[in-house]
């Protein structure tokens, strides 16, 4: 009987809930207004945490390339500022969106700063984690989860990694 009960324990913590996927989450944009993920549905998502003060803050202009060449395919980014990597995201969310929209212009979605390591990071985050092949924490600012149209992780890809380089461009359009 004991084993039964810690292989139950075991089965219970192993794997997700069964209404936890990509498509269950909100998270308030950067002006305040939630944003459901669910109205991701049927697309092909990247999610990416960002920070305006990074050595990998000029990223933000390569997603806007992507973003602008793939949306009508069904592609969206969600982007996701986070002070967690040497505090280099400062601003406060309407600071943030200043920022993005005279630095970069972007105009895919930017949700608010949340945490995306350790105990208190967004569960969104630890869902990424744990569905994505790499099962290690985020390393840094601009690591990239891509996500397909059925709300699986497909692919993972560090903060050097270039969202318009051949290989990151390569996943996008093999799932578009």
């Amino acid at each position: 009987m004991q084993k039964l009960i810690y292989y139950l324990i075991y089965l219970l913590f192993s794997f997700p809930l069964l209404g936890d996927n990509f498509y269950n989450f909100k998270i308030p944009d950067v002006y305040g207004k939630d944003f459901s993920f669910e109205s991701l549905k049927g697309k092909v998502v990247i999610v990416v945490n960002t920070a305006s003060k990074c050595g990998y803050t000029n990223q933000y202009k390569s997603l806007e390339e992507i973003f602008l060449k793939y949306k009508s395919r069904g592609l969206q980014i969600v982007a996701i500022p986070s002070n967690d990597f040497g505090g280099q995201e400062p601003l406060s969310n309407p600071q943030i969106a200043e920022f993005c929209k005279n630095n970069y212009k972007t105009t895919f979605t930017l949700l608010s700063k949340q945490p995306v390591t350790g105990k208190s990071k967004h569960p969104l985050f630890r869902f990424l984690i744990e569905e994505s092949k790499t099962k290690e924490e985020i390393g840094w600012n601009f690591e990239k989860f891509i996500i397909d149209k059925t709300g699986k992780v497909i692919a993972r890809f560090p903060s050097s990694t270039e969202p318009n380089s051949p290989e990151f461009k390569k996943v996008i359009e093999s799932i578009l």
